[in-house]
């Protein structure tokens, strides 16, 4: 699982290119995109498209190929393979077969937004991309409203004006938020603000609006209460189905903003 860059092709490790020369096939998502990383670092692995249109058909041929012996490096067009991109199927087949799965770690737009941003970044939630018809994506952020960490999302040129302004409407326009437009290359920016200056900040100027796109809203504001309410209780059932007393009412607290002490005394009479 080779990482390679969003942007700046500097960006790629030694490790990165030396497994990239030395594998014995490259999955690419789009072939003719890696080609050209290739040729600039004077590689020419042979490599085979694997992408979200024939994934499923791809993976036996490759799983098999693994099975063999050869070794196959996964990339995506930029970034971490998976992260919004094709693979898991391949890597879930590959693991299942016993074959080792090993990540060569590098460029993550979503990671390299967040380290930027100065939002919170000590818990956050990562959607992808949004629902590209205005119902669905507002309905997604309806989803999204209370959560208190920090929201990050990807978006396209062609619907980033609609997105922030639904995100203003849904979320809240006086939430901070940070977009992250075109890292590592030469017109990069990192613009803070309130959603709804984020709003009138991208439709000022249609540069504003090209690129690609991460989107980091801050989480909602925690309001603790005393009340244990219905959802406080399911969210306090499930993380106890997982995790020891103490750890479920701390985070079961922390997502809703019940007591912590409330949800501790209710976990122990459902335990």
């Amino acid at each position: 699982m080779v990482a390679t860059p969003i942007g700046n092709l500097s960006d790629i490790s030694r490790r990165g290119l030396e497994i990239l020369g030395r594998v014995d096939l490259i999955a690419a998502e789009d072939t003719r995109h890696t080609g050209r990383l290739l040729v600039h670092f004077g590689l020419a692995t042979s490599r085979v498209s694997l992408h979200e249109h024939n994934e499923e058909q791809q993976v036996p041929a490759l799983v098999a190929r693994l099975a063999q012996g050869d070794s196959i490096a996964l990339v995506s067009d930029a970034g971490t393979p998976l992260i919004s991109d094709p693979g898991f199927r391949l890597v879930a087949a590959a693991r299942e077969a016993g074959i080792r799965v090993s990540p060569v770690p590098g460029p993550c737009a979503l990671i390299a937004a967040l380290s930027a941003s100065g939002l919170p970044s000590d818990r956050f939630l990562f959607e992808g991309f949004l629902p590209a018809r205005e119902q669905g994506r507002r309905r997604r952020l309806q989803t999204l409203r209370e959560i208190p960490c920090t929201l990050i999302f990807y978006e396209s040129s062609h619907r980033i004006g609609d997105a922030l302004r639904d995100m203003a409407e849904v979320l809240g326009g006086e939430r901070r938020a940070v977009v992250a437009r075109e890292l590592t290359k030469t017109f990069e920016q990192v613009q803070g603000d309130t959603l709804e200056g984020l709003v009138r900040w991208q439709s000022e100027d249609p540069n504003h609006g090209r690129g690609e796109f991460v989107v980091l809203v801050s989480g909602a504001p925690q309001q603790e209460t005393g009340e244990l309410t219905a959802e406080a209780e399911r969210v306090l059932q499930l993380l106890l189905g997982e995790l020891p007393l103490k750890s479920a009412a701390r985070l079961a607290a922390e997502i809703t903003g019940v007591s912590r002490n409330i949800l501790y005394q209710r976990g122990l009479e459902l335990r």
